[in-house]
C-alpha cells in the first residue's frame, strides 16, 4: 500500500524539489498545498490550494489523513527584508505552525518533518553542533524575531512528540541552493540573487554585491537536502528528533560570487556596494549526527551544485 505524502509549500523552493522527488517514487502518493504562487503541473501529485494561516482550511486539508506531512510552507525573503521588515517572517510563520502541529495531533499524522533554519545561532569560527545553540546568548540583531520564532517552532514540535501519536523531525539547515529557488533579487537569498546577477550580466559587465562580501555562509545543494529527508522518512525511530544539515564548511559570499562567475564562463567585474544591507556573520553546521544516525553525507559538493543550477537556470529561466 502507498504512503500518503503531504507537502505544505509544494509550489516552493525546498517543498517543490521533494514534492518531485517523491512523486517519482512508486511507494507513495503526493499531494501537495499552494495558496499565493500559481500550481504547476505533474499527473504525479494532487495539488490543493490551502490557506495555512486559517484553522478550517488546515484542519478540513490534515483530516483526509496522511502518514507522512513535510513542513516546508514558509514566509521567506532575503537580507533586505530581515533588516527592513523584521517582522515580516514572524507573525504568520508562527500561527500556520502552531494550526498544523496542532491538526496533526488531532487527526493523528505518522511523521511531521520540519523545515527551521540557523538564525538563532551566534557568528561561529567553528563548526556548530545542535547542542551548541545557547538560548542566554543574545541572538544577532538582525534575526532576533526570525531566530526566536524558529527556537519557539522547534519547541513547539518537541512538545507535540511529548503528547501525543505523531513523530516529529526538526531540520537545522544552511543556505540552501539548486533548481526552483527565488531568482529575483528583492525576495532571493544571496546564493539566488547572485546566480540572478551573473546569468543577466553581458560579457564583460560588471555586478554589484551588497555589503564588504567578507560575510561566510554554509551552503548545500538542494539534492542533498532532499535525500536527507528521504532518509528520517524511512529510518528515524525516536519521537522527536533535531538534526543540523549542511555542507559542513563555509565560502565567503565574495569567493562565491567569484565561483558562480568562473562556472558561468564569463568575463565580469565585481563592485562593493557597502551601502546596502548585510548581515555580517560566519557560520557552518557540524552534520555529525546525521551522519551517525542515518549516514547521511552531501552526494553534491558545492561546484556540482553551481554546474548544475546554471545549466537549469539556463533551461528554465533565460
Amino acid at each position: 500500500m502507498k504512503k500518503k505524502v503531504l507537502v505544505c509549500g509544494a509550489t516552493g523552493f525546498i517543498g517543490r524539489n521533494i514534492a518531485e522527488f517523491y512523486a517519482n517514487q512508486k511507494d507513495f502518493e503526493v499531494h501537495g498545498t499552494y495558496f499565493n504562487s500559481k500550481p504547476f503541473k505533474n499527473s504525479k501529485i494532487k495539488m490543493i490550494k490551502v490557506d495555512l494561516t486559517k484553522e478550517d482550511d488546515v484542519n478540513n486539508l490534515l483530516k483526509k489523513g496522511f502518514d507522512v506531512l513535510i513542513q516546508a510552507a514558509a514566509i521567506t525573503s532575503g537580507a533586505k527584508d530581515i533588516v527592513n521588515k523584521p517582522y515580516y517572517h514572524v507573525t504568520d510563520n508562527a500561527v500556520m505552525n502552531s494550526l498544523i502541529f496542532r491538526s496533526a495531533f488531532e487527526y493523528n499524522i505518522g511523521h511531521v518533518v520540519f523545515f527551521s533554519c540557523t538564525v538563532m545561532h551566534q557568528s561561529s569560527n567553528i563548526p556548530l553542533k545542535e547542542t551548541d545553540f545557547d538560548a542566554n546568548k543574545e541572538i544577532h540583531p538582525n534575526y532576533f524575531g526570525v531566530g526566536w520564532t524558529k527556537v519557539y517552532i522547534e519547541k513547539m514540535c518537541e512538545f507535540y512528540s511529548r503528547i501525543g501519536n505523531t513523530k516529529y523531525t526538526v531540520i537545522r539547515h544552511t543556505n540552501i541552493f539548486g533548481p526552483y529557488d527565488k531568482y529575483d533579487l528583492e525576495k532571493s537569498h544571496v546564493f539566488g540573487a547572485t546566480m540572478t546577477k551573473v546569468m543577466t550580466t553581458k560579457e564583460g559587465g560588471k555586478i554589484v554585491v551588497w555589503g564588504t562580501g567578507k560575510e561566510e555562509r554554509d551552503l548545500l545543494y538542494v539534492s542533498n537536502v532532499v535525500d536527507f529527508v528521504d532518509l528520517t522518512v524511512k529510518k528515524q525511530k525516536n519521537k522527536f528528533e533535531l538534526f543540523n544539515v549542511g555542507c559542513g564548511s563555509s565560502i565567503s559570499v565574495s569567493d562565491l560570487v567569484k565561483k558562480i562567475i568562473s562556472h558561468s564562463k564569463k568575463n565580469i567585474e565585481i563592485e562593493y556596494d557597502l551601502s546596502k544591507p548585510s548581515i555580517k556573520t560566519k557560520l557552518c553546521l557540524d552534520t555529525t549526527k546525521a551522519n551517525k544516525l542515518f549516514g547521511w553525507k552531501p552526494k553534491v559538493s558545492l561546484d556540482e551544485g553551481i554546474q548544475r543550477t546554471i545549466e537549469w537556470y539556463k533551461s528554465n529561466i533565460l
